[in-house]
């Protein structure tokens, strides 16, 4: 069984190729074998794993049962899957996979380039800082010792404050950047609880984090409740999928309010699960018999909401780092202009 996974984009692909010929009536193994045929001159992870697939629902495996056979999709499309075969609704699950996963993968990509732009301005910095330091600033410092004799005897001394500056400012960037590093490493590496324990004490990350663990709670709920979960059963399925300790937390005295006999839109709008407003909103919902759709609208919500947390958060940091670049370099080369300046008036 293979140990890699396949990524979001290619699951959403998939369910949504699944979901359309199953919608057009084709039985689940003939549309096994028809993706296998289409991609079988292709190389890749699908590629390699739908030959396996075909072979297994042709022996009479059901399609869930073929896809964790393989290794490579995520286990929760895999028992949503599965849920939706038991109850019949193979179809609309498969639609909403493809379209949870299509999202993930958008938000995914927005965080992906909140880090990306700022570890490269981080590193640009450093190179600039180094240059300034091992090229420039010799340099000047060179003919104003040999105009003065010392720099510390000297109107020249200005160039020593450069020094320090740029010293001081390389030294931040550096502690920065390795913060960086080791929290991507972690990251990476399975430690993913120790870069978010640090996240949560800066508050529009831990926003973003708690706002993400919303997302992918209403999502799977969603899901789980189209595929003909019960209300409780599928609050204590979706809660895995969060992600995110705080979240949990919540979504546990839901499912303790929900033990005492009440609904799950009165058991959210007790826990403060959400705004105020989406909360009366989910009440109205379950009311009405509308709890799929309400549901369904607050997930494209909070999916708009992780994304333009990620954008703020780029924001922020980009135009931080960049000033910090534009002031360390001003600074530094007044620092040693302003002998220069001096020299060229008392000659003017």
């Amino acid at each position: 069984m293979s140990r890699k996974k396949l990524d979001n984009l290619g699951v959403s692909a998939f369910c949504e190729s699944m979901a359309m010929m199953t919608q057009s009536g084709i039985q689940t193994d003939e549309a096994v074998s028809l993706l296998q045929s289409s991609h079988e001159n292709a190389s890749g992870l699908l590629e390699s794993a739908l030959h396996g697939m075909k072979e297994s629902v042709d022996n009479g495996e059901s399609l869930s049962a073929a896809m964790d056979k393989t290794g490579i999709f995520p286990d929760y499309a895999v028992k949503m899957i599965r849920a939706g075969e038991t109850s019949g609704h193979l179809e609309n699950i498969l639609f909403r996979l493809s379209r949870y996963y299509a999202d993930q993968k958008t938000i995914s990509d927005k965080l992906r380039n909140a880090v990306t732009y700022p570890a490269a301005m981080l590193g640009l910095i450093i190179v600039v800082l180094t240059v300034m330091l091992t090229m420039v600033l010799p340099t000047f410092r060179e003919v104003y010792e040999a105009m003065s004799g010392s720099l510390a005897a000297s109107s020249y001394r200005y160039i020593t404050w450069a020094y320090a500056f740029c010293w001081i400012a390389l030294g931040v960037m550096v502690a920065l950047a390795l913060c960086l590093i080791a929290g991507i490493v972690l990251w990476k590496n399975g430690k993913r609880g120790v870069v978010e324990s640090v996240l949560w004490k800066i508050p529009i990350t831990a926003k973003l984090l708690e706002s993400m663990g919303m997302f992918r709670f209403t999502g799977a709920l969603g899901t789980f409740l189209a595929s003909g979960e019960m209300q409780d059963e599928a609050v204590l399925n979706s809660i895995p999928m969060t992600d995110c300790a705080p979240v949990e937390e919540k979504l546990k005295a839901v499912v303790r309010s929900m033990d005492e006999g009440h609904g799950i839109s009165q058991a959210a709008y007790e826990a403060e699960l959400f705004e105020p407003l989406y909360g009366r909103m989910l009440l109205a919902g379950e009311r009405s018999g509308n709890l799929e759709s309400v549901l369904g609208r607050l997930t494209e919500h909070l999916e708009q909401n992780c994304t333009d947390l990620a954008d703020r958060l780029a924001a922020v940091v980009d135009p931080l780092l960049s000033g910090v670049l534009m002031v360390t370099v001003g600074l530094s080369l007044l620092s040693v202009m302003l002998p220069l300046i001096g020299m060229m008036s008392s000659v003017g």
